[in-house]
């Protein structure tokens, strides 16, 4: 007979409470995978592991809606585990770097020691928008980019944020002149804004086929038009207005 746990007996070894394991049995997301005569919920060793992977996906940001999409797509349990196990190692990595960070600020404070930008925040993240790439993407694609990101030296980091940034400017300047979206200045700015998301590990455009491409860049240029926050690095809505007629003529 297989074992299984009582809710106050899973809701003890897990540090939830039992109103937590109700709340994801009415959302769908945690079944018991029994009920007794008297209500009583039981759950067997595949509902323990699935609720490990809810924590574990909660506990990287995910709302419960997400979760649930994640545990769907994902029924391979052991390559799930094993894309989480890779995801709690990166959070190490952080932490422990985070922790050298801090000991080094310390040690060189008390020293009367110069401080080092690179050293004071290395280990931290610097991801604007983490919560929304791993909402639409997922925590891998999030895990991805940040390794790239802080595989890069000071040097890389900073040449690829004045890319950015002459992009942005470029695209503002060229709206504000009032230029064709469909005219060639415009089109060769989608092209260099297609080559910037594509060289981006870890977000669908990277190494994606002609259409995916199409369908993540204007959902992309979408969200541009329709966040203030990123319409903002194009001179507010009608620059990103802009930028959304020029990229889906080039696509």
């Amino acid at each position: 007979m297989r074992r299984e746990w009582s809710i106050q007996e899973l809701s003890r070894e897990a540090g939830v409470t039992s109103r937590t394991l109700r709340h994801y049995d009415d959302v769908g997301l945690l079944p018991p995978s029994r009920t007794g005569r008297n209500g009583m919920r039981f759950y067997d060793s595949d509902a323990l592991v699935r609720l490990q992977r809810i924590l574990l996906l909660r506990d990287l940001g995910l709302g419960l809606p997400a979760i649930r999409d994640a545990l769907d797509d994902r029924r391979d349990t052991a390559g799930a585990l094993r894309t989480h196990l890779e995801l709690l190692q990166h959070e190490r990595t952080q932490l422990e770097r985070r922790i050298r960070a801090v000991r080094a600020t310390l040690e060189k404070t008390e020293n009367g020691e110069e401080l080092m930008a690179t050293e004071v925040f290395d280990g931290f993240d610097h991801t604007q928008y983490r919560d929304e790439v791993t909402e639409r993407w997922g925590a891998q694609a999030y895990a991805t980019g940040d390794r790239w990101w802080h595989g890069m030296s000071e040097r890389e980091r900073s040449d690829w944020k004045s890319r950015v940034d002459r992009l942005n400017a470029d695209w503002v300047a060229a709206a504000q002149e009032g230029l064709d979206p469909h005219g060639e200045r415009a089109q060769d700015l989608a092209r260099r804004h297609v080559e910037w998301l594509t060289s981006v590990p870890g977000t669908p455009a990277h190494g994606a086929d002609r259409c995916s491409l199409r369908g993540y860049v204007l959902g992309l240029a979408d969200m541009y038009v329709e966040d203030e926050r990123f319409a903002a690095n194009y001179g507010g809505t009608a620059g990103a207005e802009f930028v959304r007629a020029a990229l889906q003529y080039h696509l």
